[in-house]
């Protein structure tokens, strides 16, 4: 089976993910695409315990994206995560994710953050890199839990982040 969902959380695996969006998508294991983290056992450590019984890779931007399509038609069901906006877009660069549609859940506060949803605070930087993200062909939409509203990324440019 291919990815099943591609999610930019800064929390990356925990309940919203596992038990949200993991019991409507029944994943095999979940790939975190994250350079620092695929470096550190003890924090990868952490992740795995609230993963349940799926199997968690921890891999860098450069290892995703050889691997990617592979994985895109693997038997794996997956879902795929990152903590951050850049990092998505790292990987969706030269149209390696064209077709797919990533989602964005929780982005907290922080330094240049404005609130666009309750859940999603982005900076211009952030929306810099959506709209490259966007350009190279993938659907890019906001949703914190499978039964939520989707937001269009049109929608949220619209919003007072802009």
């Amino acid at each position: 089976m291919p990815i099943v969902l591609y999610r930019v959380d800064e929390r990356l695996i925990h309940g919203q993910v596992v038990i949200g969006w993991g019991n409507q998508l029944r994943p095999d294991r979940y790939v975190v695409v994250d350079d620092e983290l695929a470096a550190s056992d003890w924090e990868q450590d952490l992740y795995r315990l609230g993963a349940g019984g799926a199997a968690v890779e921890f891999v860098t931007v450069a290892h995703a994206r050889s691997n990617l399509a592979e994985w895109r038609t693997g038997t794996d069901k997956t879902i795929l995560l990152t903590r951050d906006i850049p990092t998505m877009r790292r990987l969706a660069e030269g149209g390696v994710m064209e077709g797919e549609s990533v989602n964005l859940g929780g982005l907290r506060h922080g330094p240049g953050r404005a609130e666009v949803l309750t859940y999603l605070h982005l900076s211009d930087e952030d929306r810099a890199d959506l709209d490259a993200i966007a350009g190279s062909g993938v659907r890019v939409s906001a949703r914190d839990l499978p039964d939520a509203h989707k937001v269009s990324l049109e929608t949220l440019s619209k919003s007072k982040w802009k």
